[in-house]
């Protein structure tokens, strides 16, 4: 992942940490992946199985958004809500955003025992 997004990412993980605890954000992931295949897979891996590398180069796999240490439903919202200079500014409608969230935080692969 690039130097730049992950400082970004981290800052605003960082910042949302301190809000107080509310529910995660409950969506359909199966929704989630048909929306990301077709909405999101011209720049990134969207399929864990199948995709090694995005299409942009500078656009991260969706297993490693999952995967950020201390990623979390409420820290994906508010990245999709906020304007990114490697990212097109086009709004995700509310559920949609909400199952495309469940998708991602479904390829979050448990930490080895």
């Amino acid at each position: 992942m690039p130097f730049i997004l992950r400082s970004v990412l981290s800052a605003t993980l960082w910042a949302f940490s301190l809000l107080p605890v509310q529910a995660e954000h409950l969506g359909d992931a199966s929704k989630g992946q048909n929306y990301a295949r077709s909405h999101c897979a011209e720049c990134h891996a969207v399929e864990q199985a199948t995709d090694d590398i995005s299409p942009d180069f500078a656009a991260p796999r969706f297993v490693d958004v999952a995967n950020t240490p201390g990623m979390t439903a409420r820290a994906l919202a508010v990245w999709l809500q906020t304007s990114h200079p490697t990212m097109p500014n086009f709004i995700i409608p509310e559920a949609e955003r909400d199952n495309v969230i469940a998708y991602i935080m479904s390829l979050k692969v448990d930490p080895p025992l």
